[in-house]
């Protein structure tokens, strides 16, 4: 239901900002699991499930342009549970069967992939794999069922923007319960 009033909420904008009759263009960032297309994901093909990225392609077919985020490894500052205090957490390295995994497997730091066009690289993502979906709530003792869903990633998004390291943000205001969950690097000196 939060999908479909994000969506609605865009629509308002849409006709808000295209007042004069020009259309305006609107880019929006959030988490991967609401811009792409959801029917590539076992959420949207199994669970008949929708959101913002679905809803947008079926309004404005490939006027909406869908990019997601990937990563191998890094940082994330996320909560445990619902309600609980945002904490810097160390990202489990993706698994080597994942969408992740095989954009790690590159070698390449970061990179931007068109998932659309010709190029010999779609033949390999057509197959469904597992995607690694890190939100506000992150758990790696319970990693691969917590985090992990299969998608086809070339039917979810128009293109891919890869970091094979991500870096948590710091909330601006920290006395709003955000801690740094993990030791410095310089632990126990402090240096």
């Amino acid at each position: 239901m939060r999908d479909r009033h994000m969506a609605e909420t865009l629509d308002e904008l849409e006709r808000h900002l295209g007042w004069r009759g020009e259309r305006p263009r609107i880019v929006v960032w959030a988490h991967n699991s609401h811009l792409g297309d959801a029917r590539a994901t076992e959420m949207g093909g199994r669970r008949d499930e929708l959101n913002v990225g679905q809803l947008m392609r079926e309004r404005h077919g490939r006027d909406a342009v869908l990019v997601g985020f990937t990563t191998h490894a890094g940082t994330v500052t996320a909560a445990s549970d619902w309600g609980a205090a945002a904490k810097r957490k160390r990202v489990v390295p993706s698994r080597a069967d994942s969408y992740e995994g095989l954009l790690h497997a590159t070698g390449i730091d970061r990179f931007m992939l068109p998932l659309h066009g010709a190029g010999s690289h779609l033949a390999a993502l057509q197959e469904s794999r597992l995607e690694s979906a890190i939100g506000v709530i992150y758990r790696p003792e319970t990693e691969r069922q917590s985090h992990y869903f299969f998608a086809e990633l070339p039917a979810q998004f128009d293109a891919v923007l890869h970091f094979d390291a991500s870096r948590a943000v710091a909330p601006l205001e920290r006395e709003a319960g955000w801690t740094d969950a993990e030791a410095p690097e310089t632990y126990p000196f402090g240096m």
